[in-house]
């Protein structure tokens, strides 16, 4: 899956739609402290009213959104499960028995509750229903659109979303003019935070793809190994914070601990532009060892041979054709940055700004220096310029 195949199956979860149909809805209702179905009920999607709907269609989007490898994670079934999930999700997908389904889906729950303590009551929704994709890009100047042939996709959603007591709360009664103590016990189901989920089956290539499976986290690059391996029996895979800290370690072990500012920036220059360079690939670019060689050697990093690199590469993750994921080792050039952290204070600043900051000795003491070319403000006040001796 890549994002572009992520971000389509995301907008279609909008209401009115034409081009995605949901089916039946599943809610069950997990006790926390029993650990067991309190209750569960299934309806058809349509038959909910519009105001719930909405409420889903918006918790859907939430557990959707997000980066791959930080809150979007695909995930290949591992074989040798015993009571195999993917088993369960494909049965579920092509079956036309909402029976059948709800069943399937219920002893994906059972899966659920093994070995797992939920802090809070909890409710898991499902949904099943199907969206269409265009063969083709649209032309609007041909006579045949490319909307004119779709393919189908089924696709089972989960949901699992925690729920909260409502505060209590002093009302003012406006028909009897009185204040009146607010006594609602009910809880109240998070669904604008949902805490993880997947989607089954994933996309490839704008097929589905029934061997692997989109999970959802909403804490960015904190994936959950117990929902991951015991319940999907799916395999884990790395996050983009644990792959960007591979690569700092293959750099320190060929580079050595201590790197001056303008290779750290030159360095990051050298993979953006490898990522910019690919930007057309409907694959993202990865680096093996002897990418990470040439980008290495392009940032002035000495004495850098591709034997060195590979025995890096067998050092610190124990396969010499691992491959890196370019968007995972690099902050992103947007709104991310790069944070320098000291004992006194923590500087954030951005990549490509690097190259103006260095680490200096004045008068026996490390210093960090920013160059700039104007004055800086602090809480609104210019400082005032010194001249060092």
């Amino acid at each position: 899956m890549i994002k572009k195949e992520a971000a389509h199956i995301r907008k279609q979860f909008k209401m009115d739609h034409d081009q995605l149909n949901l089916y039946d809805i599943l809610n069950v209702y997990i006790m926390k402290e029993t650990n067991e179905i309190y209750h569960f009920e299934r309806q058809p999607f349509a038959m909910l009213e519009r105001e719930k709907q909405e409420l889903y269609m918006s918790n859907f989007r939430k557990l959707l959104t997000g980066e791959l490898d930080q809150k979007l994670f695909e995930l290949k079934f591992l074989e040798e499960a015993e009571e195999p999930s993917q088993v369960m999700l494909h049965q579920g997908l092509i079956t036309g028995d909402p029976e059948e389904w709800q069943d399937l889906m219920l002893m994906l729950v059972d899966k659920m509750l093994v070995d797992a303590k939920y802090e809070k009551d909890a409710v898991i929704t499902f949904v099943r229903g199907q969206y269409f994709r265009p063969t083709k890009a649209r032309n609007d100047e041909a006579e045949e659109t490319g909307k004119d042939e779709v393919f189908a996709h089924p696709f089972i959603l989960c949901s699992v979303n925690s729920t909260e007591q409502q505060r209590k709360t002093l009302l003012f009664d406006y028909v009897e003019r009185e204040f009146k103590y607010n006594i609602m016990v009910d809880p109240i189901i998070k669904l604008s935070t949902p805490e993880q989920g997947f989607f089954y089956p994933s996309v490839t290539d704008n097929y589905s793809d029934i061997n692997r499976v989109l999970y959802c986290t909403g804490s960015a690059n904190n994936p959950n190994p117990q929902f991951i391996e015991q319940v999907l029996n799916a395999e884990r895979s790395v996050t983009a914070l644990e792959e960007r800290s591979i690569f700092e370690d293959i750099v320190k072990e060929v580079a050595g601990e201590q790197i001056d500012v303008a290779t750290i920036a030159q360095v990051y220059e050298e993979i953006h532009q490898v990522i910019e360079d690919n930007a057309e690939e409907e694959e993202p670019p990865r680096l093996d060892y002897r990418d990470v060689e040439r980008v290495l050697k392009a940032s002035g990093v000495e004495d850098v041979t591709a034997e060195k690199v590979e025995r890096a590469f067998e050092t610190i993750v124990n396969n010499k054709h691992y491959e890196l994921k370019a968007s995972s080792v690099i902050p992103k050039f947007t709104s991310k940055s790069i944070k320098i952290d000291t004992k006194v204070a923590s500087i954030t600043i951005s990549p490509q700004d690097l190259r103006y900051v260095r680490q200096v000795n004045y008068q026996g003491k490390r210093c960090i220096m920013i160059e700039i070319d104007e004055d800086a403000v602090i809480e609104g006040f210019t400082l005032l310029t010194e001249n060092l001796s």
